[in-house]
Protein backbone atom coordinates (compact mmCIF):
# COMPACT_ATOMS: atom_id res chain seq x y z
CA UNK A 1 0.00 0.00 0.00
CA UNK A 2 1.19 3.30 -0.55
CA UNK A 3 0.72 6.46 1.07
CA UNK A 4 -2.16 8.55 0.42
CA UNK A 5 -2.84 12.18 -0.29
CA UNK A 6 -4.95 12.92 2.53
CA UNK A 7 -2.87 14.11 5.97
CA UNK A 8 -6.22 13.67 9.30
CA UNK A 9 -6.08 14.69 12.75
CA UNK A 10 -7.16 12.77 15.53
CA UNK A 11 -9.47 13.76 18.18
CA UNK A 12 -7.44 13.09 21.60
CA UNK A 13 -4.17 11.55 22.90
CA UNK A 14 -4.95 7.97 21.52
CA UNK A 15 -6.11 6.62 18.29
CA UNK A 16 -9.85 5.40 18.93
CA UNK A 17 -11.36 2.30 17.09
CA UNK A 18 -13.32 4.20 14.78
CA UNK A 19 -10.11 6.35 13.92
CA UNK A 20 -7.73 3.48 13.30
CA UNK A 21 -9.88 2.78 10.41
CA UNK A 22 -9.44 5.91 8.75
CA UNK A 23 -6.08 5.74 9.52
CA UNK A 24 -6.33 2.61 7.58
CA UNK A 25 -7.94 4.01 4.39
CA UNK A 26 -5.39 3.87 1.90
CA UNK A 27 -6.61 7.81 0.78
CA UNK A 28 -4.40 8.94 3.82
CA UNK A 29 -0.89 9.01 3.99
CA UNK A 30 -0.37 11.01 7.17
CA UNK A 31 -1.93 12.15 10.74
CA UNK A 32 -1.15 16.22 11.66
CA UNK A 33 -1.51 16.73 15.71
CA UNK A 34 -2.50 18.98 17.80
CA UNK A 35 -2.43 20.44 21.58
CA UNK A 36 -5.52 18.05 22.46
CA UNK A 37 -3.28 15.35 21.21
CA UNK A 38 -0.84 15.62 23.69
CA UNK A 39 -0.49 14.76 27.56
CA UNK A 40 3.02 14.49 28.25
CA UNK A 41 5.80 13.27 26.43
CA UNK A 42 5.58 9.31 27.65
CA UNK A 43 1.77 9.25 26.09
CA UNK A 44 3.33 11.30 22.72
CA UNK A 45 5.71 8.80 22.01
CA UNK A 46 3.35 6.04 22.39
CA UNK A 47 0.57 7.63 20.54
CA UNK A 48 3.29 8.35 17.57
CA UNK A 49 4.27 4.72 17.34
CA UNK A 50 0.54 3.55 17.39
CA UNK A 51 -0.47 6.20 14.76
CA UNK A 52 3.22 4.57 12.75
CA UNK A 53 2.21 0.89 13.62
CA UNK A 54 -0.98 1.20 11.81
CA UNK A 55 0.03 0.34 8.59
CA UNK A 56 2.77 -0.27 6.11
CA UNK A 57 4.59 2.09 4.81
CA UNK A 58 4.07 3.95 8.31
CA UNK A 59 1.57 7.57 8.34
CA UNK A 60 4.01 10.70 7.77
CA UNK A 61 3.23 12.40 11.66
CA UNK A 62 3.16 16.48 11.41
CA UNK A 63 2.49 19.27 13.59
CA UNK A 64 3.11 22.82 13.74
CA UNK A 65 5.53 23.50 16.18
CA UNK A 66 7.08 26.92 15.34
CA UNK A 67 8.02 28.67 18.73
CA UNK A 68 5.70 31.19 20.13
CA UNK A 69 2.35 30.92 19.87
CA UNK A 70 2.41 27.90 17.42
CA UNK A 71 3.68 25.44 19.68
CA UNK A 72 1.66 22.47 20.21
CA UNK A 73 3.44 20.81 22.97
CA UNK A 74 4.37 22.15 26.57
CA UNK A 75 6.10 20.29 29.68
CA UNK A 76 9.03 18.70 28.88
CA UNK A 77 9.58 20.39 25.59
CA UNK A 78 11.64 23.57 25.45
CA UNK A 79 9.40 26.67 25.24
CA UNK A 80 10.57 28.18 21.61
CA UNK A 81 10.92 31.90 20.93
CA UNK A 82 8.50 33.15 18.22
CA UNK A 83 10.20 33.77 15.10
CA UNK A 84 10.31 37.51 15.20
CA UNK A 85 12.82 37.04 17.96
CA UNK A 86 15.32 35.01 16.06
CA UNK A 87 14.92 37.85 13.42
CA UNK A 88 15.82 40.76 16.28
CA UNK A 89 19.25 38.65 17.14
CA UNK A 90 19.75 38.76 13.61
CA UNK A 91 19.31 42.86 13.52
CA UNK A 92 22.06 43.26 16.75
CA UNK A 93 24.57 40.76 15.66
CA UNK A 94 24.53 38.71 12.22
CA UNK A 95 26.32 35.77 13.16
CA UNK A 96 24.99 35.72 16.16
CA UNK A 97 21.49 35.73 14.68
CA UNK A 98 22.31 33.00 12.10
CA UNK A 99 23.92 30.81 14.76
CA UNK A 100 20.51 31.03 16.98
CA UNK A 101 18.44 29.84 14.04
CA UNK A 102 20.62 27.17 13.10
CA UNK A 103 19.86 25.64 16.86
CA UNK A 104 16.40 26.85 17.50
CA UNK A 105 15.55 24.78 13.92
CA UNK A 106 18.05 21.76 15.42
CA UNK A 107 15.85 22.20 18.72
CA UNK A 108 12.74 22.53 17.61
CA UNK A 109 13.58 18.89 15.33
CA UNK A 110 15.68 16.71 17.99
CA UNK A 111 12.96 16.86 20.28
CA UNK A 112 10.20 15.92 18.11
CA UNK A 113 12.35 13.39 16.49
CA UNK A 114 12.89 12.33 20.34
CA UNK A 115 8.96 11.59 20.32
CA UNK A 116 8.85 9.91 16.96
CA UNK A 117 7.12 13.16 14.97
CA UNK A 118 8.59 12.89 11.56
CA UNK A 119 7.75 17.02 10.67
CA UNK A 120 6.61 20.46 11.78
CA UNK A 121 5.60 22.66 9.53
CA UNK A 122 8.27 25.30 9.72
CA UNK A 123 9.70 27.10 8.86
CA UNK A 124 7.38 29.61 8.18
CA UNK A 125 9.04 32.60 5.56
CA UNK A 126 6.02 34.63 5.06
CA UNK A 127 7.41 38.65 5.38
CA UNK A 128 6.12 40.85 8.17
CA UNK A 129 4.81 43.84 6.22
CA UNK A 130 3.16 44.73 9.64
CA UNK A 131 -0.88 44.12 8.43
CA UNK A 132 -0.97 40.39 9.43
CA UNK A 133 -2.11 39.48 12.57
CA UNK A 134 -2.24 35.72 11.87
CA UNK A 135 1.55 35.96 11.10
CA UNK A 136 2.81 38.82 13.00
CA UNK A 137 5.73 37.18 15.32
CA UNK A 138 5.66 34.17 13.22
CA UNK A 139 7.64 36.21 10.78
CA UNK A 140 11.55 36.10 10.90
CA UNK A 141 12.05 39.68 9.37
CA UNK A 142 10.47 42.04 6.80
CA UNK A 143 13.21 41.93 4.69
CA UNK A 144 13.40 38.82 2.11
CA UNK A 145 16.86 38.66 1.91
CA UNK A 146 16.94 38.14 5.58
CA UNK A 147 14.37 35.78 5.92
CA UNK A 148 16.01 33.36 3.42
CA UNK A 149 19.32 33.71 5.78
CA UNK A 150 17.84 32.61 8.63
CA UNK A 151 15.40 29.89 7.32
CA UNK A 152 18.13 28.68 5.35
CA UNK A 153 20.02 28.67 8.80
CA UNK A 154 17.11 27.05 10.69
CA UNK A 155 16.17 24.27 8.14
CA UNK A 156 20.00 23.20 8.16
CA UNK A 157 19.74 22.66 11.98
CA UNK A 158 16.18 20.60 11.50
CA UNK A 159 18.44 18.57 8.75
CA UNK A 160 21.09 18.33 11.73
CA UNK A 161 18.11 16.65 14.08
CA UNK A 162 16.49 13.92 11.43
CA UNK A 163 14.14 16.50 10.10
CA UNK A 164 12.65 18.04 6.85
CA UNK A 165 12.20 21.49 6.86
CA UNK A 166 8.47 22.55 4.96
CA UNK A 167 8.48 26.11 4.34
CA UNK A 168 5.21 27.91 4.53
CA UNK A 169 3.37 29.40 2.90
CA UNK A 170 3.77 29.90 -0.53
CA UNK A 171 4.24 32.44 -2.44
CA UNK A 172 3.63 34.54 1.06
CA UNK A 173 0.64 35.41 2.95
CA UNK A 174 2.60 38.69 5.14
CA UNK A 175 1.05 41.00 3.12
CA UNK A 176 -2.82 40.46 3.38
CA UNK A 177 -5.07 41.36 6.12
CA UNK A 178 -7.39 38.21 6.00
CA UNK A 179 -6.81 35.50 8.48
CA UNK A 180 -7.08 32.54 5.60
CA UNK A 181 -8.88 30.24 8.81
CA UNK A 182 -12.12 32.67 8.87
CA UNK A 183 -12.19 34.54 4.94
CA UNK A 184 -10.72 34.48 1.66
CA UNK A 185 -7.13 36.53 1.32
CA UNK A 186 -6.85 38.45 -1.91
CA UNK A 187 -3.30 40.01 -2.80
CA UNK A 188 -3.68 42.04 -6.09
CA UNK A 189 -0.08 42.39 -6.61
CA UNK A 190 1.66 41.11 -9.57
CA UNK A 191 3.40 38.41 -9.79
CA UNK A 192 6.92 40.80 -10.60
CA UNK A 193 6.10 42.57 -7.24
CA UNK A 194 6.35 39.45 -5.31
CA UNK A 195 10.28 39.07 -5.83
CA UNK A 196 10.97 39.81 -1.70
CA UNK A 197 8.28 37.61 -1.18
CA UNK A 198 9.40 34.63 -2.96
CA UNK A 199 13.30 35.15 -2.23
CA UNK A 200 13.91 32.89 0.66
CA UNK A 201 11.92 30.18 -1.20
CA UNK A 202 14.62 30.44 -3.86
CA UNK A 203 17.52 30.43 -1.57
CA UNK A 204 15.76 27.80 0.15
CA UNK A 205 15.71 25.38 -2.93
CA UNK A 206 18.45 26.23 -3.92
CA UNK A 207 19.83 24.54 -0.50
CA UNK A 208 17.61 21.54 -0.88
CA UNK A 209 14.44 22.43 0.48
CA UNK A 210 12.32 19.04 1.14
CA UNK A 211 8.64 20.51 1.21
CA UNK A 212 6.54 23.67 0.45
CA UNK A 213 2.83 24.40 2.02
CA UNK A 214 0.97 26.03 -0.01
CA UNK A 215 -1.06 29.71 0.68
CA UNK A 216 -5.07 30.05 0.62
CA UNK A 217 -4.48 33.61 -0.44
CA UNK A 218 -5.81 34.61 -4.03
CA UNK A 219 -2.97 36.78 -6.35
CA UNK A 220 -6.07 37.42 -9.03
CA UNK A 221 -3.10 39.22 -11.18
CA UNK A 222 -1.73 35.84 -11.75
CA UNK A 223 -4.48 33.05 -11.45
CA UNK A 224 -8.26 33.54 -10.31
CA UNK A 225 -7.73 30.80 -8.25
CA UNK A 226 -6.08 30.37 -4.70
CA UNK A 227 -2.63 29.48 -4.81
CA UNK A 228 -3.70 26.13 -2.65
CA UNK A 229 -5.48 25.16 -6.07
CA UNK A 230 -3.72 27.21 -8.51
CA UNK A 231 -1.78 24.84 -11.34
CA UNK A 232 -0.40 28.51 -12.40
CA UNK A 233 1.59 28.78 -8.98
CA UNK A 234 2.50 25.11 -8.11
CA UNK A 235 3.32 23.24 -11.57
CA UNK A 236 3.88 26.52 -13.42
CA UNK A 237 5.93 28.99 -10.81
CA UNK A 238 7.22 26.52 -7.97
CA UNK A 239 7.91 23.52 -10.20
CA UNK A 240 8.67 25.01 -13.32
CA UNK A 241 9.74 28.31 -12.95
CA UNK A 242 11.92 27.90 -9.72
CA UNK A 243 12.74 24.38 -10.36
CA UNK A 244 11.54 22.70 -6.42
CA UNK A 245 11.37 18.88 -6.54
CA UNK A 246 9.91 18.45 -3.05
CA UNK A 247 6.68 17.45 -1.52
CA UNK A 248 4.03 20.08 -1.91
CA UNK A 249 1.47 20.50 0.94
CA UNK A 250 -1.93 22.27 1.21
CA UNK A 251 -2.73 24.22 4.01
CA UNK A 252 -6.12 23.05 6.05
CA UNK A 253 -9.10 22.30 3.01
CA UNK A 254 -11.38 23.16 5.89
CA UNK A 255 -10.32 26.88 6.37
CA UNK A 256 -12.43 29.51 5.35
CA UNK A 257 -9.59 31.00 2.59
CA UNK A 258 -9.76 27.59 1.02
CA UNK A 259 -13.47 27.74 -0.12
CA UNK A 260 -13.10 28.38 -3.46
CA UNK A 261 -16.12 25.69 -3.69
CA UNK A 262 -18.34 24.89 -0.93
CA UNK A 263 -18.16 21.21 -1.47
CA UNK A 264 -14.90 19.82 0.10
CA UNK A 265 -14.44 16.62 -2.77
CA UNK A 266 -14.41 19.35 -5.50
CA UNK A 267 -11.43 21.62 -3.11
CA UNK A 268 -9.67 18.48 -2.71
CA UNK A 269 -9.79 17.56 -6.68
CA UNK A 270 -8.59 20.95 -7.61
CA UNK A 271 -5.77 20.91 -5.12
CA UNK A 272 -4.49 17.82 -6.28
CA UNK A 273 -4.82 18.45 -9.88
CA UNK A 274 -3.27 21.47 -9.18
CA UNK A 275 0.28 19.77 -8.68
CA UNK A 276 -0.06 19.28 -4.26
CA UNK A 277 1.29 16.04 -2.67
CA UNK A 278 -0.49 16.48 0.40
CA UNK A 279 -4.06 17.85 1.52
CA UNK A 280 -4.35 18.49 5.02
CA UNK A 281 -8.11 18.33 6.66
CA UNK A 282 -8.36 19.64 9.93
CA UNK A 283 -10.74 19.82 12.74
CA UNK A 284 -13.83 18.59 10.13
CA UNK A 285 -14.46 14.94 10.67
CA UNK A 286 -17.64 14.76 8.04
CA UNK A 287 -15.48 16.40 5.45
CA UNK A 288 -12.83 13.27 6.09
CA UNK A 289 -15.40 10.67 5.92
CA UNK A 290 -16.81 12.69 2.66
CA UNK A 291 -13.06 12.50 1.33
CA UNK A 292 -13.01 8.75 1.94
CA UNK A 293 -16.05 8.09 0.42
CA UNK A 294 -15.95 10.29 -2.66
CA UNK A 295 -12.83 11.82 -3.55
CA UNK A 296 -11.15 9.64 -6.46
CA UNK A 297 -7.58 10.10 -6.87
CA UNK A 298 -4.81 7.47 -8.79
CA UNK A 299 -2.00 6.79 -6.57
CA UNK A 300 1.19 8.99 -8.60
CA UNK A 301 4.65 7.19 -7.79
CA UNK A 302 6.43 10.54 -8.13
CA UNK A 303 4.25 11.97 -5.24
CA UNK A 304 4.59 9.09 -3.06
CA UNK A 305 8.29 9.47 -3.56
CA UNK A 306 8.19 12.93 -2.36
CA UNK A 307 5.77 12.22 0.98
CA UNK A 308 7.87 9.46 1.56
CA UNK A 309 11.02 11.28 1.64
CA UNK A 310 9.81 13.75 4.56
CA UNK A 311 9.33 10.98 6.72
CA UNK A 312 11.73 11.65 10.02
CA UNK A 313 15.50 10.05 10.28
CA UNK A 314 15.77 8.25 13.64
CA UNK A 315 15.78 10.69 16.50
CA UNK A 316 18.20 10.36 19.89
CA UNK A 317 15.98 8.92 22.91
CA UNK A 318 14.84 11.58 24.96
CA UNK A 319 17.13 11.08 27.64
CA UNK A 320 20.33 11.24 25.43
CA UNK A 321 19.08 13.97 23.75
CA UNK A 322 18.92 16.15 27.03
CA UNK A 323 22.33 14.98 28.16
CA UNK A 324 23.82 15.86 24.87
CA UNK A 325 26.36 19.07 24.52
CA UNK A 326 24.07 19.99 21.74
CA UNK A 327 20.88 20.19 23.50
CA UNK A 328 22.16 22.11 26.56
CA UNK A 329 24.36 24.71 24.19
CA UNK A 330 20.71 25.13 22.19
CA UNK A 331 19.39 25.48 25.95
CA UNK A 332 21.65 28.02 27.09
CA UNK A 333 21.14 29.72 23.91
CA UNK A 334 17.41 29.49 24.62
CA UNK A 335 17.38 30.69 27.93
CA UNK A 336 20.27 33.89 26.80
CA UNK A 337 17.27 35.02 24.22
CA UNK A 338 14.85 34.82 26.73
CA UNK A 339 16.31 37.27 29.63
CA UNK A 340 16.93 39.42 26.93
CA UNK A 341 14.67 42.59 25.88
CA UNK A 342 12.09 42.98 23.60
CA UNK A 343 13.58 44.65 20.38
CA UNK A 344 11.77 46.75 17.49
CA UNK A 345 11.67 44.09 14.22
CA UNK A 346 11.67 47.22 11.76
CA UNK A 347 14.76 48.76 13.52
CA UNK A 348 17.24 49.48 10.04
CA UNK A 349 14.29 47.52 8.11
CA UNK A 350 13.97 49.20 4.57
Amino acid sequence: MTLGPLMIDLAGPRIEAEELELLRHPLVGGVILFTRNFIDSEQLSALTDAIHAARSPPLIVAVDHEGGRVQRFHGSFSPLPAARRIGHELDVDARAGLALARRMGWLMAAELRAHGVDISFAPCVDLDYGVNAAIGDRALHARGDTVAQLAVAYAHGMRDAGMAATAKHFPGHGAVRADTHHALAVDRRELADLTEDLTPYRRLIDNGLPGVMMAHVQFPAVDERPASSSSRWIRGVLRGGMHFQGAVFSDDLSMAGAAAERDIVARAEHALSAGCDMLLVCNDRSSVVSLLDRLKAEPEPASHVRIVRMRGREGRPWRELTGSPEWKEARASLERVAAAPPLSLHSGAA
